[in-house]
C-alpha cells in the first residue's frame, strides 16, 4: 500500500508547484505530504516555495495599486532600439 505513495524528489517538486496553484489532485497531495515527511530536502523546498509564493503575491498586489508607465521619452527610446534590432 505504501509503495503507491513513494515518489521521487523530482515528482515531489512538480506536485508542490501544482499544489501552489490549486492544480494538484487529492492523491498527489497525499503523496507529497508523505514524501515531505520522509525527505527533509523536499520539506525545505516546500517551505521555501510557499514563502516565495506569499511574498510574490504581496508584491503583485502592491504593483496593481501603483500606476507604472513609461514616459514618452522612454517609449521613444525603446522603439528606436527595437527598430535597430529589426534592421
Amino acid at each position: 500500500m505504501f509503495k503507491n505513495f513513494i515518489i521521487s524528489c523530482d515528482e515531489a517538486t512538480t506536485i508542490c508547484d501544482k499544489s501552489q496553484y490549486g492544480e494538484a489532485s487529492f492523491s498527489e497531495k497525499l503523496k507529497l505530504n508523505w514524501h515531505i515527511f520522509v525527505c527533509k530536502i523536499c520539506s525545505k523546498y516546500v517551505k521555501q516555495n510557499r514563502t516565495m509564493t506569499k511574498v510574490l503575491k504581496m508584491k503583485a498586489s502592491d504593483c496593481k495599486e501603483d500606476n507604472k508607465c513609461l514616459s514618452n521619452a522612454d517609449k521613444d527610446a525603446f522603439k528606436k532600439e527595437l527598430e535597430k534590432m529589426e534592421a
